[in-house]
This record gives structure tokens, C-alpha cells and sequence, in this order.
């Protein structure tokens, strides 16, 4: 049964800084093999993707997040994280990590605010 869990959400003022981590565990291939995602849902809004991490460490952000968040992967860890800086208002969400396209944790609460 493949585990997805996401930590790190806080609430933080404007202009500050997290960091994400996600864990995965139990999937028939190697964590490497897999692409992964961050994805956020804001109340009464559709989930959107916001950073994507593939094999080869090729990256994509959402045009709302670019110069402010950062993912990356560390394989041996079976780890995936997105570091945030400079955080907006706009930025409060349940923030989830997505394993290959498939599989989903249960999400982790941000909320900037001052």
C-alpha cells in the first residue's frame, strides 16, 4: 500500500518562510522512477498544481509561485520538498503532495497572514 504524508505547514506572516517535506512509501518501483508534485486547494478553489519535480530534476512552477518556491527531490530519502519564500497572503492553502500522477497525501494546512 503505497503512504504519502506531507508535514511543515504553519501559519507565517507575509514575506516569510517554509518548508514542505513529503515522504512516500510502498510503490512497486523505486522512488527515482516517479515524478512528483506539489498541488494546493484554497477554499471554494479548484486544486492546482504548483510545482513538479520529474526524474531527470526538471523542474515546472505555476507562473503564481516562479522566483518565490523551490522543489526538490532527495531520492535516497524517498523525500520531496518545496521550499517557499517570500510568502503572500494568496499563498494560504492546503498544500498536498502528488506521487506519479496517482497517488496524494492528506494534505498540510498553510496559512500567511499577519
Amino acid at each position: 500500500q503505497v503512504q504519502v504524508a506531507e508535514s511543515g505547514g504553519d501559519l507565517v506572516q507575509p514575506g516569510g518562510s517554509l518548508r514542505l517535506s513529503c515522504t512516500a512509501s510502498g510503490m512497486e518501483l523505486r522512488f527515482s522512477a516517479y515524478e512528483m508534485a506539489w498541488y494546493r486547494q484554497a477554499p471554494g478553489k479548484q486544486r492546482e498544481l504548483v510545482a513538479q519535480i520529474r526524474r531527470a530534476s526538471n523542474t515546472k512552477y505555476a507562473e503564481s509561485v516562479k522566483g518565490r518556491f523551490t522543489i526538490s527531490r532527495d531520492n535516497a530519502k524517498n523525500m520531496v520538498y518545496l521550499q517557499m519564500d517570500s510568502l503572500k497572503p494568496e499563498d494560504t492553502s492546503v498544500y498536498y503532495c502528488n506521487v506519479g500522477g496517482i497517488w496524494w497525501g492528506q494534505g498540510t494546512q498553510v496559512t500567511v497572514s499577519s
